[in-house]
Parts: C-alpha cells; sequence; structure tokens
C-alpha cells in the first residue's frame, strides 16, 4: 500500500528564483510551492539552497515534466531514482506527472505529446504509474494533458481513461482546468461532461495558467502556453468545481514572460478568495481578464 496524499486546500505558486526574496520575507503570503522535479536533479548549487530555505518555512509539491509516462519504452530507472532521491531529500505533499509521452529511442523531445486512449495503452500506462509508485514508496497523481485533436485510435473519452487507471494503480489526479478547457475547446468537447465523468475524489491538486488563442486555417485553437493572466473562462471553471467537488491545493503556473510578485500573488488571492466562496467571478475578487 503506498502512502496516500493528503487533503489540502490553499494556493500556491510554480517556484522561479526571481520570487525568492518575495516569498521567503512573506511565507505566509502562498500556502505552498511547486517546483518541476528534473530542474532539482543536480545535487547542489543556488537552486538547492533556495528550494531548502523555502522549504523550511511552507509545503511543497513535486511536479514531474520528463519521465515520459504514456510512452511504450520503459521507464528510465535513472530518472526515477533521482525522483525518489528528490523526494527523499523534501519530503514534498505531493507528486505528479503527466499523460503524455516526451521521449522516443532514448532521446526527449522536449514536448508532452498524446496517448491514444484504448487497452492497450491503458494497461501500458498503468504498469507505468505502478512502477513509479513502487519505487516512491507513494501515490503520483497524473495530470490531464492539452489536446489539440482526437487521435482516431482512441476507444475511450480521456475523462474514462483517467477513471480506469485511478481504479487499477490507486493513483489520484492532477486536475489541469486551463488544459481540459483548451482540450474541450480545440475537440468540440464540454468540459462540465468532463468533470461529471472524473473521480472526483481522486483529485488532489488542481492547476490554472493561462492559454493562448490562435487562428489556424478557418477556427480558432485554445493553446496552453503558461505564459499570460488566467482567462475569465478557465475562473469560470474553477468556481464551477468549486461549486461541484470543493476545495484542492491550487497551483497558478505561470512559466514564461514572467510576471511581476505583486500580479502572481493577485492571482493566488482570486483562487483562494474563489475557494471561500465559488460563486463569485473573478473581478468580483479584486483581479480579472476581458
Amino acid at each position: 500500500m503506498h502512502a496516500r496524499s493528503p487533503r489540502l486546500v490553499g494556493a500556491g505558486v510554480a517556484f522561479k528564483p526571481m520570487y525568492f526574496d518575495a516569498l521567503l520575507g512573506d511565507p505566509q503570503r502562498v500556502d505552498f510551492i511547486e517546483i518541476h522535479a528534473e530542474n532539482y536533479f543536480g545535487a547542489g548549487g543556488v537552486l538547492h539552497a533556495q528550494l531548502a530555505a523555502l522549504r523550511e518555512q511552507m509545503p511543497l509539491s513535486v511536479h514531474g515534466v520528463g519521465l515520459s509516462i504514456g510512452g511504450s519504452a520503459p521507464l528510465d530507472k535513472g530518472h526515477m531514482q533521482r525522483l525518489k532521491h528528490l523526494c527523499e531529500r523534501y519530503e514534498p505533499m505531493l507528486v505528479s506527472e503527466h499523460l503524455a509521452w516526451s521521449a522516443h529511442a532514448g532521446e526527449y523531445l522536449g514536448d508532452l505529446l498524446p496517448v491514444a486512449y484504448h487497452a492497450q495503452s491503458l494497461e501500458r500506462v498503468a504498469a507505468h504509474v505502478q512502477q513509479l509508485q513502487d519505487v516512491l514508496g507513494r501515490q503520483v497523481l497524473i495530470e490531464n494533458p492539452a489536446t489539440y485533436l482526437r487521435l482516431a485510435e482512441s476507444e475511450l473519452t480521456e475523462a474514462e481513461f483517467i477513471r480506469q487507471l485511478c481504479q487499477s494503480t490507486g493513483c489520484g489526479i492532477l486536475l489541469d482546468l486551463n488544459n481540459l478547457l483548451v482540450s474541450c475547446h480545440n475537440c468540440a468537447d464540454d468540459p462540465l461532461k468532463y468533470l461529471a465523468e472524473l473521480p472526483s475524489d481522486q483529485v488532489l491538486e488542481l492547476h490554472l495558467a493561462g492559454h493562448a488563442r490562435v487562428q489556424h486555417a478557418d477556427r480558432e485553437l485554445l493553446v496552453d502556453e503558461h505564459g499570460s493572466e488566467i482567462a475569465d473562462a478557465t475562473w469560470g471553471l474553477y468556481a464551477e468545481w468549486l461549486a461541484y467537488a470543493g476545495a484542492r491545493p491550487c497551483l497558478i503556473e505561470w512559466d514564461r514572460h514572467l510576471p511581476s510578485w505583486s500580479v502572481l500573488a493577485a492571482e493566488v488571492d482570486c483562487a483562494r478568495t474563489l475557494q471561500c466562496t465559488p460563486l463569485m467571478l473573478p473581478r468580483d475578487c479584486g483581479w480579472g481578464t476581458a
């Protein structure tokens, strides 16, 4: 039996070194921080010194981006051992990975690529998730991806695939509401129907991020880019989730075109306020975008 991730609430930020002084100076300003695991696979340096100082003041979530859980190749044992060492060093409250593949023939491709949702891929992904949980000795959360098209060989919806993955492995879900909105817009699906199909009790963390609108031929695509303010539509979906299933630890993801600390902290405030009053709109809690 793997240690189950705790049920927490609050709002946090994806840690970037430029925010170190602000966070250390006022550690109560956020409820937790999240890091990309692979940035901390080295043994020391400034990044680890900063993380160690912050970890003494606040909880930590570790988010992996390079293990290629959805790939056909065996998982990289060295990668898993480095992740295990990182978790033993900092004892994070949550550990997560993506429902995607990102490597082939030993080469890292630098992107999160889609998985076909059918029985064979479910068996493969479940085996990878179980292997990772066995190595870490703890429950892992799996994040829904941003998608731009449906793969013709898919036989299950994404929500049903994730539901069955949770049932077979005991893993949890990192529900990225921006990714969900992006995928449903691009594939003409209903985000509320998707939410209703998920096992809500297995959702242990939420992500909120910005997206871009791109005109492609005769249609508009949403692109998950983590480089802008959270759109009102995403805040609205967050409020729908809160009213439906209640608060979870919620991360504000901003990885490109990084804003000032005051802008990022204001998004944390909005997420916290909505946890208390989910029917409020973003503008009602002092922040919002057109």
